[in-house]
């Protein structure tokens, strides 16, 4: 038997199962989580700045941004977040920094934050926040170029 009539016949058959077939996944701008579409689990991004603290946003005050539902404490909140939203809006869409320094994709804890040079990152818990905390600028310079050809 002959290879080549082979691979045609193997060819047409699957053809219609590749064309189908969904392309590679790509991970949302925002992280919200697999069966939400709100960011920072639901805490207010502009508290981290004015109150230092991670602060429960509400369903009242919440506007969508990249593509997620951010919740702010107040409506001043949310009214300062649309004025200017990337120097609110956490880093690397909310994904852990310190794994984006390493070009990888993982949730980013509301509760472990820090903000860097007027930036709010978050981390995947608090033992990853300590490596991160371990060298930080390095860590961002990394998580900024990962990030930035993740986007492309």
């Amino acid at each position: 038997m002959k290879l080549r009539p082979l691979f045609l016949a193997a060819f047409v058959a699957f053809a219609p199962v590749a064309a189908i077939a969904p392309a590679a996944h790509a991970e949302p701008a925002v992280y919200t989580g697999r069966f939400s579409s709100t960011a920072l689990q639901g805490y207010d991004p502009v508290a981290y700045f004015t109150e230092g603290e991670p602060v429960k946003g509400s369903k009242e005050f919440s506007t969508e941004y990249n593509g997620a539902t951010f919740r702010f404490a107040s409506a001043a909140n949310r009214d300062t977040f649309l004025a200017d939203p990337a120097a609110y809006a956490p880093q690397y869409g909310g994904y852990c920094a310190w794994a984006m320094a390493d070009g990888q994709y993982a949730k980013g804890d509301a509760k472990h934050w820090k903000i860097v040079d007027g930036k709010l990152y978050l981390n995947y818990n608090s033992g990853i926040q300590k490596k991160w905390n371990a060298d930080i600028p390095g860590f961002i310079e990394k998580a900024d170029t990962h990030w930035q050809a993740l986007q492309e």
